[in-house]
């Protein structure tokens, strides 16, 4: 429906039916195809008289709204009152009684698309993914040339009554401030941001980075703008400042891949509340728990957000964080911690404990990030931290050294592993490993890492029998981009593999735009996983994604070629069709790009892509960076307290099952679970968990590529409300 409310008060052409080919080319597309607008005639009854007899002359009793707080108050508006406006408009003669009978009530459902993550009730909201990838691509670009010319940035981002956007964006670039409205800072903030900036410039760092969401203020309701902090840096310290204002550029570009498979799973779940829905059905949103969708109370929602304008406006700032979620709490109190308590000067073999960080398995982007928080998180705890390179081998060979806060200063943006990283296990080495842990008097190990990392955990579990050193807690963080780490619905790197995935399938259909009949093979990573094939197929728009966990035949082969025949008889001439590398050992790349090629001459043509090594690069995307710093904060505060809970007769002794974990997320929640317990839940063979929560995602790509199929509806989302939602809300 074209422009929003108000093409739903003019009627006429702006209500028109959707066709399959006029949807097929916006998945990639930014902004909104079929146009937003602020509607003041829809905010008056006559307008909403309007749009109801123009929604009963087309037998349309289903809405779907997509917006903010303010379109989706006028939804559940339109609603209530819907009965009254039929009543209206049938004593005015515009409709009919059948008409009037045939849409005696409207369904409503509400998908909360914001760039401001500013509506309660969801996690995410859509668009706000793809905002924080605009401002980290400039906040990236700006420290570089801050770094070469010595500056301090003051960039401020938008969030005028939210400050969501300016929170994660300093915890993915590790900021040294951050200003948003739900926190004004404390009255003397002046001299404690200036001894802040001054105490890392001593500390050897080249730049500053200050963020400011556009609504920040301070404790009396003051605005703090960008340019007051700056002209405060200019006069105080005299250092060379530059302000950029991100403006609108957060609002454009291409979608990222998770905010265009949150769109499509969101947008699936909408369908089915609408269709299951009866007159005795509240208007509800759909939005976003943890790794899951809900249904919500739509005005429940609404009122909490507005709770959250009354509380700022009341000053009462403590209230507004706790309404906001313990998601927006956890992300403060992580960047309180990492941006404004002080570093504890090294207090050497006299600190608390000794606890070793290192990376194990594949490289992937974000592992860096784990480590800074990882490790500074130890330093502000007390503890002495040191790092390993190159995994286990470095264990073993003794490549261990003490780091200290400068020591990961600037690492959470880069890609790789800053520290080494390798594939080999300890359990050849365990004579090596037990006397450095006692060289280097180790009493807890942080593993981040791949699949490598998890069956390392499993191997030091084995040796504990055999040796006493081995008898310290650890904790695997899972960082793989194959997402394949029993224990973890998400491992660190998979959003930006994912995401590279992505871009590049988005630029090979710009290429068939022009010779049109062409299809392409795209070869994804993942091992024996499709994670990656089967997500990356969902938000670039493939017509097939073939993966292992999903066996297939020469006959689903010919459809998928017979699909594609009859594909290029529409609009839409081209293909896109995944492979996970090891879907199947005689179903190789090589073969199905044969068999396309055969079967399609004279209709397509096809082209192949082995994207490689290249998804293991790049930076890493703000969902991993974020994740990445809050999962190591969550690991070493699990760790200072399992140390604690094992000190024994002057020496740690950790032999319990619990006392070695994966930290990963589950559903909506992070959880701690101990590796042995986890034996059974995995496929050793192909390296997978038995059961993988993505697979049921899998019917929604097909039916997005047009073949016909049920979709399983059995374990759908049922309405909930908002309280008990929160209870048992995910910390990341």
């Amino acid at each position: 429906m074209p422009k929003g409310y108000q093409g739903l008060v003019d009627g006429g052409d702006n209500i028109r039916e959707a066709t399959w080919e006029s949807v097929s080319m916006m998945l990639q597309l930014g902004g909104t195809v079929i146009g937003s607008a602020r509607c003041k005639d829809f905010r008056e009854r006559e307008g909403r008289l309007r749009a109801a007899h123009n929604l009963v002359k087309r037998g349309i009793t289903n809405l779907c709204v997509i917006g903010g707080d303010g379109s989706l108050t006028g939804a559940d508006t339109f609603r209530s009152e819907w009965s009254d406006l039929l009543s209206d408009l049938q004593k005015a003669g515009k409709i009919t009684a059948e008409e009037a009978t045939k849409s005696s009530y409207l369904n409503i459902v509400g998908l909360v698309g914001s760039i401001d993550n500013d509506f309660c009730g969801t996690d995410m909201t859509i668009g706000t993914d793809s905002a924080l990838h605009r401002i980290i691509e400039i906040v990236d670009a700006i420290t570089t040339t801050a770094q070469s010319h010595q500056r301090t940035f003051v960039l401020e981002v938008m969030g005028r009554h939210c400050g969501y956007l300016a929170l994660v964006t300093s915890l993915s670039c590790g900021a040294d401030w951050v200003f948003i409205p739900e926190c004004p800072p404390d009255d003397d903030w002046e001299e404690h941001l200036c001894r802040r900036l001054s105490e890392t410039r001593t500390r050897g760092s080249r730049l500053n980075i200050i963020i400011v969401a556009e609504g920040a203020i301070d404790k009396t309701g003051k605005p703090i703008t960008s340019e007051d902090i700056k002209n405060l840096v200019v006069k105080r310290l005299g250092y060379d400042t530059r302000v950029t204002v991100l403006g609108h550029v957060q609002r454009g570009g291409t979608p990222s891949a998770f905010d265009r498979i949150l769109g499509s799973r969101m947008g699936v779940e909408a369908v089915m509340a609408l269709l299951e829905g009866t007159p005795d059905t509240p208007a509800c949103v759909v939005s976003l728990s943890g790794n899951q969708a809900v249904r919500l109370p739509l005005m429940e929602c609404v009122q909490m957000t507005k709770d959250v304008t009354k509380a700022m406006n009341d000053r009462k700032f403590d209230e507004a964080m706790k309404l906001r979620g313990r998601s927006f709490m956890n992300n403060w109190e992580v960047y309180k911690l990492l941006a404004h308590v002080r570093p504890p000067v090294s207090k050497g073999p006299s600190s608390i404990h000794t606890v070793a960080v290192m990376n194990v398995g594949a490289p992937a982007a974000g592992m860096n990030a784990a480590v800074r928080s990882t490790v500074r998180i130890g330093l502000i705890q007390g503890n002495r931290v040191l790092v390993v390179h190159d995994g286990f081998e470095g264990l073993a060979k003794g490549q261990i050294e003490e780091a200290g806060w400068s020591y990961v200063g600037g690492w959470t943006g880069q890609g790789g592993s800053k520290l080494g990283t390798k594939r080999t296990l300890p359990k050849k080495s365990f004579e090596q490993i037990s006397a450095n842990i006692t060289k280097f008097n180790i009493q807890g190990l942080v593993i981040i890492g791949g699949f490598e990392a998890y069956t390392g955990g499993l191997e030091l579990m084995e040796g504990r029998k055999l040796f006493d050193e081995l008898c310290i807690p650890f904790v695997v963080i899972p960082a793989t981009v194959s997402n394949n780490v029993p224990g973890s619905d998400f491992s660190v790197g998979a959003d930006t593999a994912l995401n590279t995935i992505c871009t590049t399938c988005d630029r090979i259909k710009q290429s068939a735009a022009g010779t049109k009949r062409r299809v392409f093979i795209i070869e994804t990573m993942g091992g024996y996983c499709g994670y990656l094939a089967t997500m990356a197929g969902l938000a670039a728009g493939a017509d097939a994604a073939y993966i292992f966990e999903e066996p297939f035949t020469i006959r689903d082969l010919q459809a998928n070629v017979e699909h594609l025949v009859h594909k290029m008889k529409t609009t839409v001439k081209r293909g896109l069709v995944l492979r996970n590398e090891k879907c199947n050992e005689n179903y190789t790349t090589d073969f199905i790009f044969n068999l396309y090629s055969e079967e399609g001459k004279g209709i397509f043509d096809s082209r192949k892509n082995v994207l490689g090594h290249m998804q293991q690069g790049g930076s890493p995307t703000p969902f991993d960076r974020n994740f990445a710093t809050k999962m190591g904060a969550k690991a070493m505060n699990w760790m200072s307290g399992k140390i604690k809970e094992s000190y024994r007769n002057g020496r740690i002794f950790a032999n319990t099952p619990d006392s070695g974990c994966v930290l990963g997320m589950r559903k909506r929640a992070l959880v701690f679970q101990p590796v042995t317990e986890l034996k059974e839940q995995t496929d050793f063979d192909h390296r997978i968990p038995k059961e993988q929560w993505w697979l049921k995602l899998r019917p929604i790509l097909k039916i997005l590529a047009k073949y016909e199929i049920d979709l399983d509806t059995t374990e759908h989302a049922h309405l909930e409300h908002i309280s008990r939602k929160r209870s048992g809300e995910a910390s990341i």
